[in-house]
């Protein structure tokens, strides 16, 4: 797995920027930390029927419930990738209703944070040169991706 990139595009209204080689994998928009980048963030907000304005803090929400069920992950699902900063895993399609109930995440929410996953693991294959690859497992399967880094809160 190599290092990846980021684009230092911030979703929010912050100041935030940073160079593209520059930047960690993991995000902290002041709501929480959480693994999905910038530029996945947009795409997602823009899909979503969230407000863009609360998909960092609903993000960080599932992060702060993944990141101490990783061994888990480790142990009962398809690592597709991972780095320092963030690991990736395929799941069943109907993983994430789970995930909703647990957090009680309202089905919009559950699927922009989805969305927000999906398209993190596709910006990652096409970062890494395996962007097909991915597009074609994410037709049958879903993607889970956990902050490994610490949290800035």
């Amino acid at each position: 797995m190599s290092g990846e990139e980021t684009d230092g595009t911030d979703a929010t209204d912050g100041p935030a920027e940073t160079d593209a080689t520059d930047g960690p994998a993991e995000t902290d928009t002041g709501d929480g930390h959480h693994p999905i980048d910038g530029t996945a963030l947009v795409k997602t907000a823009a899909l979503a029927s969230v407000p863009a304005d609360r998909l960092p803090a609903l993000l960080a929400r599932v992060q702060a419930d993944l990141e101490p069920r990783i061994d888990e992950y480790r142990r009962g699902y398809e690592r597709i990738t991972g780095d320092t900063d963030r690991e990736a895993f395929l799941v069943e399609p109907d993983h994430w209703t789970g995930i909703g109930e647990r957090l009680g995440l309202s089905n919009r929410e559950r699927d922009a944070a989805a969305r927000a996953h999906e398209t993190a693991v596709e910006r990652w294959g096409s970062e890494t040169g395996r962007r097909e690859e991915f597009e074609t497992a994410l037709e049958i399967r879903s993607a889970v991706v956990i902050g490994t880094g610490p949290a800035d809160e």
